[in-house]
């Protein structure tokens, strides 16, 4: 579907969200995706990005020439016990939610944005009602499994509702699932155009032996404690069997190099760390067989538009426990293995071993990976906010 040419011109959108990558990426993405399309027909995008001053949005919107504002936002501070819910820091920053609202009107207002896409953090919130209140088409886009917090306080108000997975429809309120397409997590198409022989060029991993295995090991940009821990403990053990890249975080690398320098030399040749990896990472991703890491949404999209097989390490502490239901979801499937709860060097023996030592094994997981991507999935998503501005 392509109903750009129909659009009034130029096609003028909000995008709201941020906070984090998970929610900050797509819509970025989204965002170059619609412009393409656009320009692809004559038209053009004029784009107002409303976030908060501290979120990663603030330094990607301007960095890519991006209108910015922001708007008073209030922050729930989850808990397990209700009673903690209603805490002094989550009462003061509930107050702050109408100025945020009425600040975000004013902007939507005057604007007068063609569709206004939400896609979740707690930021969305306000300027996802002022669409409403301004009578503007809202679409929300849900990068995990289940709903979060801030797209389930919108989804009453929205014209669509874009989700990521199939297992979301059943999970939403039976009012709102006429409103919901399946479109997946959009993902950096840069992610997927790597070349395995420019990760070896570009980090110097000539003592790599190509007859084994890679496996890429990440906790994210600032690492995983928990991560580093268990494969430092495996270290000899996983060398055995593969050639691994190990994205520790860059307060960590210090710490692993003097551990891997008391490898035996043959080891340590296929043993690669560093504190970040930046524009190799597409490579990088091309070149590994295996992947161990966090199971943030993000991840997820890139690693089944791939087709890696992977093992999940979720963060406990992830809002709403969406990590862990993101690694399940995966792995009833066929498609990974979750590593719940306290995981020990032993535990990763278990769910590696299989991968690493078995390649029809790996393929067959490969393809269960491949067979729940969306790499198209920023298209999808442009064809559901041309849709909403369409009527």
């Amino acid at each position: 579907m392509n109903s750009a040419s129909r659009l009034p011109h130029p096609f003028r959108l909000i995008v709201t969200g941020g906070g984090t990558g998970g929610h900050t990426y797509p819509a970025l993405t989204a965002i170059r995706t619609l412009q393409a399309r656009l320009a692809a027909s004559g038209g053009t995008l004029d784009v107002l990005w409303i976030g908060t001053p501290e979120g990663l949005e603030a330094r990607v919107a301007p960095a890519e020439g991006i209108a910015f504002a922001t708007v008073a936002t209030g922050k729930i501070r989850r808990s397990s016990n209700p009673l903690k819910m209603v805490s002094p820091a989550n009462v003061r920053d509930m107050a702050r939610v109408p100025l945020g609202v009425a600040q975000a009107r004013k902007i939507v207002s005057d604007f007068q944005p063609d569709v206004v896409l939400a896609t979740g953090g707690y930021v969305a919130v306000p300027a996802g009602l002022a669409a409403r209140m301004c009578r503007r088409p809202l679409v929300l886009h849900e990068q995990t499994v289940r709903l979060g917090l801030a797209n389930r306080k919108l989804a009453s108000s929205a014209t669509r509702i874009a989700v990521s997975s199939e297992s979301t429809l059943s999970l939403l309120p039976e009012a709102v699932r006429g409103a919901a397409v399946v479109t997946g997590n959009p993902v950096r198409p840069e992610v997927l155009s790597g070349h395995p022989d420019k990760a070896i060029a570009a980090l110097s991993l000539y003592g790599f032996d190509r007859r084994l295995p890679t496996l890429y090991v990440t906790g994210g940009a600032q690492g995983a404690q928990q991560i580093n821990d268990v494969v430092r403990d495996a270290l000899p053990w996983l060398l055995s069997r593969a050639n691994i890249i190990h994205q520790c975080g860059p307060n960590h690398v210090d710490t692993l190099r003097q551990h891997a320098a008391a490898l035996p030399p043959e080891l340590a040749a296929r043993y690669y760390v560093a504190g970040f990896v930046g524009p190799e990472l597409p490579d990088v991703l091309a070149l590994a067989d295996v992947v161990i890491s966090r199971s943030g949404a993000g991840t997820l999209a890139e690693l089944t538009a791939l087709g890696k097989p992977a093992v999940f390490v979720p963060l406990a502490t992830s809002a709403g426990n969406e990590q862990a239901h993101n690694a399940r979801h995966l792995e009833e499937a066929g498609a990974a293995v979750a590593l719940l709860g306290d995981v020990s060097a032993q535990s990763l023996y278990a769910a590696v071993d299989p991968l690493l030592t078995d390649p029809v094994r790996r393929s067959m997981m490969a393809e269960r990976a491949r067979a729940h991507g969306r790499p198209d999935a920023a298209e999808r998503l442009v064809d559901v906010i041309l849709s909403a501005a369409s009527g």
